[in-house]
């Protein structure tokens, strides 16, 4: 299941960003009023995202009727169609390029996404891919959408839901031992998992004992996560332990291998994004 449509706002405030007071070029050579067709197709083999988003954007801007042949999360192929809207030319050419970037955009980080995740699990198909919240800046809807479409999780929405103790935290703490700052964490938020990044091997051992639900072993070695993952076992622990840091296509199935549970990445975020061919034409 994806996350909830982007608001109708959302769409809006992109048309209006590209399209604040009409198309000029359009009016200046009086074809708005057109009957016209358009089409998105695959250019290059894509995982697509946010395709129904596109088709209400395109729907908003004022075509007569918008099909879509392409749900999010699905593999396209090149030459595959996404969506094809009909109306006057006026708004196809207003919605024509935010859309067709917004696809673009969204299917670069949903093709990434799959990467990773299909890798991982070649080798642990139980493994979870979870992506984070460094996205772009007031894109983090597009984004979070886009992450599930390729088959991961959100790792934090934000900070307001989980609980995650970093070093900068720790540091705030030095006269209690690491036992007590959990116990801490149980008695304020007794329903929350509690999650510690650690650098080391001996310090995810250290806090695990000391009762955290989840290691997250930040920039560690496939090797290091491996010595982590033996060590919690030999000593009974139910600890899960997260990989995260540098992990992308070429190295998560040597990260799921070393027995991580979860993958914490954001490489998706920077994917390049997937080429998405438009066809504009006048419709007889």
């Amino acid at each position: 299941m994806l996350p909830a449509a982007l608001p109708d706002h959302v769409l809006d405030a992109l048309l209006a960003d590209d399209v604040p007071l009409g198309d000029l070029t359009t009016h200046a050579l009086g074809i708005g009023d057109a009957p016209a067709r358009m089409s998105f197709a695959a250019r290059e083999p894509m995982v697509v995202a946010l395709s129904e988003d596109a088709a209400r954007l395109i729907g908003r801007a004022g075509a007569t009727a918008v099909e879509l042949e392409a749900a999010s999360g699905k593999r396209l192929e090149p030459g595959e169609i996404i969506l094809v809207a009909t109306g006057p030319a006026a708004a196809l050419h207003r919605s024509w390029k935010v859309a067709q970037t917004l696809v673009e955009i969204a299917s670069g980080i949903a093709t990434t996404t799959r990467a990773i995740v299909e890798a991982a699990r070649s080798v642990s198909p139980d493994v979870a891919v979870a992506c984070t919240r460094k996205t772009v800046p007031g894109a983090k809807a597009l984004s979070i959408k886009a992450i599930m479409a390729g088959g991961a999780v959100p790792h934090r929405l934000g900070l307001s839901e989980t609980v995650l103790v970093f070093d900068e935290h720790r540091r705030f703490l030095k006269d209690l031992p690491a036992g007590e700052i959990v116990a801490r964490l149980r008695r304020t938020v007794p329903e929350k998992k509690i999650v510690v990044e650690v650098a080391t091997v001996d310090g995810g051992a250290l806090w695990a004992a000391a009762g955290a639900d989840v290691i997250q072993a930040e920039k560690f070695s496939p090797a290091d996560v491996a010595a982590l993952v033996q060590r919690l076992r030999a000593a009974g622990s139910a600890t899960i332990v997260a990989a995260a840091g540098g992990i992308g296509p070429d190295n998560a199935a040597a990260y799921a291998a070393a027995g991580a549970k979860v993958l914490v990445t954001s490489a998706p975020y920077t994917a390049k994004p997937r080429d998405v061919q438009v066809h504009l034409v006048p419709q007889d």
